[in-house]
């Protein structure tokens, strides 16, 4: 854990940076089961200025961020809306992305946008929150269940023309 972590709601001007953080993630953790055409594809597609622009003024998501001494280093981006059948709520909320620059890992960053997380969609008056995690990463499927996050179902998530499978989790927003 450090202690100059803070997290904060993403402006406008966080954009770019958002855009370059959440490609240089989504490559570093995925690049080596993926083709290159496909990640490019998906990137391409999922990241870049005017795109995340568009998700940080969207009255349906929320992009937290995380800050250290050097900047960002990880974000974590809800969105509010209709949740895939398997998903039993009547406010559902979605952690779309979480994600923390790889040299960051195991300091507790993850943790703390989960809290965050969470804290926003109780504010937001979510009952359940779900997730999508692809099938194959053990690391993230273990942080989630640690916080609750329980299996129910799959849906399809497209890495460039490769459709793969995610895991559909779920848990409640306020533990019983």
């Amino acid at each position: 854990m450090i202690d100059a972590l803070h997290i904060r709601h993403a402006t406008a001007k966080d954009a770019e940076a958002l855009a370059r953080i959440g490609e240089q993630t989504f490559r570093d953790t995925f690049a080596a089961a993926n083709t290159a055409e496909d990640m490019d594809l998906h990137c391409r597609d999922n990241y870049g200025p005017s795109i995340q622009a568009g998700e940080i003024s969207n009255p349906d998501m929320l992009t937290l961020l995380a800050e250290a001494e050097n900047g960002i280093i990880g974000f974590c981006q809800l969105r509010w809306g209709p949740a895939p059948p398997c998903v039993q709520a009547d406010t559902p909320g979605e952690i779309l992305r979480l994600y923390v620059l790889s040299g960051w890992h195991g300091r507790g960053i993850a943790q703390r946008l989960m809290e965050a997380a969470l804290d926003a969609l109780r504010q937001r008056g979510s009952d359940r929150v779900w997730l999508g995690v692809w099938e194959h990463n053990p690391r993230a499927i273990a942080f989630y269940g640690k916080y609750g996050f329980t299996e129910v179902g799959a849906h399809v998530f497209a890495v460039g023309t490769d459709p793969q499978r995610d895991l559909v989790m779920v848990r409640r927003v306020v533990s019983d």
